[in-house]
Formats: structure tokens, C-alpha cells, sequence
């Protein structure tokens, strides 16, 4: 599973871990991600989609249909 959200297109970010010493090591920063399922009226279907928290909370407020549209805006499949 890659850890990008279908919606906002977030992604991991990169950086360092700092110990006490000051020695620096790699370090990833995921997304929030889940998998959700909705309901799309317009098509009769579930879809299942790759969501960050953030992403889900603009799934709650836009609607399902339009945040469909979104993500096919963007290239997609769904």
C-alpha cells in the first residue's frame, strides 16, 4: 500500500531524526491514511478510497459525488 491520500494527494514527507547527541538519521513522515468505503448513488456502487483524516473530513462536508469528481479531475481511476 502506498501511503498517498486519492483525494488531497498527500504524500510521505522526509526529514531527520535528531538524537540528543545531534547525530542525524533518516526519517519518514507518513499521512494519515485509511481506507473508507461510500456509497455512490450516481453510479449504484461502493468505491473504496485511499483517504487521509483531513480527506475524509472533506468527503463529510463537500459530499461523496463531488469529491469523486475531484479525485478524477486528477487522473484517478475509481
Amino acid at each position: 500500500m502506498s501511503a498517498h491520500c486519492q483525494l488531497t494527494g498527500v504524500q510521505p514527507g522526509f526529514g531527520n531524526t535528531i538524537s540528543h547527541s545531534h547525530r542525524r538519521t533518516s526519517r519518514r513522515f507518513d499521512p494519515n491514511i485509511q481506507h473508507k468505503r461510500y456509497w455512490l448513488p450516481s453510479e449504484g456502487r461502493y468505491v473504496r478510497l485511499t483517504l487521509s483524516a483531513k480527506a475524509i473530513k472533506t468527503i463529510d462536508s463537500i459530499g461523496v459525488e463531488a469529491a469523486v469528481a475531484r479525485i478524477r479531475a486528477r487522473g484517478v481511476k475509481v
